[in-house]
């Protein structure tokens, strides 16, 4: 009875992984062809708003320094003082160049005296001509050596260049400066032009021209903005930012309550006209805000996915400015199960 139960079982065990193995083979494998949606692509003329940031100054900032070197006897005004034009600001100690225009002084009345002497000698036929000429060089030398150091005298003291605010100061009472070092900072606020100096990408750079109309705002002024025009850009980057400098010019009657260094913006609307590609916004993949990725497909078979730049976003729409080029159809629904290579099937 045992032999005849052990027959049965091997008998069932072998018809079930027959029919396991027959079944497997009617099953042909099949590669997943994945059903997709497609947007026939075209370009578009797109006048590409730039929004920068920066600080506000003016077109007069000046750093002003002594001519000479000395020892700083006074300086009258600090940081944030208005001044106005022609005021003294600082003084160097005048002991040293009074004495070297003393000097010059002195050195300049013997050279006349030495001068008029030979003029004499020559008359009465004792000095040549000769020495003459010499004394008449002598006392030439002299006298342009008085005027320097009469003029070295005059700039003993820093006198403000126009009416505004001191904006930094670098140097102390007491401090020996030399030729040129800087000791105070000014700006003709009251009178010159406010610039907002913003930096921008190399993409933003090639986009704005100079006389590029602009909008400027300020949280300390808030609700009011500013037109402005682009009045300079940079030729070359900047190795601190790493950025491309540009100055935008507040045009009209400069706005009241502007300082110097405040932290402003700026939307700048440039005149060059550009193409980009208007795609649906649920087609773009891992956007992070200026680049992103897209499936297209050449041949309505397989997808291809491709880096893209992002113009901007308006209005449930993706504006591409580049990455495109030559692409036939964007893939727009379905993006979420493809791979690059992917089989399609178009709905």
């Amino acid at each position: 009875m045992h032999k005849t139960t052990s027959a049965i079982l091997v008998a069932l065990m072998s018809t079930f992984l027959l029919s396991c193995g027959n079944d497997k083979k009617t099953d042909p494998i099949q590669d997943d062809i994945i059903p997709v949606r497609i947007l026939p692509l075209q370009q578009d003329s797109l006048r590409q708003e730039v929004n920068t940031s920066g600080q506000f100054t003016t077109d007069d900032e000046t750093i002003l320094s002594f001519k000479n070197g000395g020892i700083i006897s006074r300086i009258f005004v600090k940081e944030g003082d208005a001044v106005s034009r022609g005021q003294i600001l600082a003084t160097l100690n005048p002991t040293e160049i009074n004495a070297m225009a003393e000097q010059a002084s002195l050195a300049l009345q013997k050279a006349q005296r030495d001068y008029e002497r030979a003029q004499n000698l020559y008359r009465d036929s004792v000095a040549t001509l000769e020495q003459l000429q010499n004394a008449k060089t002598a006392y030439d030398v002299a006298r342009q050596q008085n005027s320097s150091a009469g003029f070295n005298r005059v700039y003993t003291e820093i006198r403000s260049v126009s009416s505004g605010y001191v904006l930094r100061k670098f140097s102390n009472e007491g401090q020996v400066v030399g030729p040129g070092t800087p000791v105070l900072q000014i700006n003709g606020a009251t009178q010159g032009k406010w610039l907002l100096r913003t930096g921008v990408s190399d993409i933003q750079w090639a986009m704005i021209k100079t006389g590029d109309k602009a909008l400027v705002s300020t949280d300390a002024l808030p609700g009011q903005q500013f037109p402005a025009l682009v009045s300079k850009k940079s030729e070359g980057i900047d190795p601190m930012s790493g950025t491309f400098n540009v100055e935008i010019e507040i045009t009209g009657k400069p706005p009241a309550g502007l300082a110097a260094g405040l932290f402003g913006k700026a939307v700048i609307y440039p005149t060059r006209i550009t193409n980009a590609w208007p795609i649906p916004y649920d087609a773009l993949l891992d956007g992070n805000g200026n680049e992103g990725y897209v499936f297209v497909t050449d041949d309505n078979k397989t997808a291809r996915k491709v880096k893209v730049q992002i113009a901007r976003i308006e209005n449930n729409q993706v504006l591409i400015s580049s990455g495109l080029e030559n692409v036939r159809s964007l893939i727009i629904s379905g993006s979420a199960y493809l791979n690059d290579g992917s089989k399609i099937k178009i709905n």
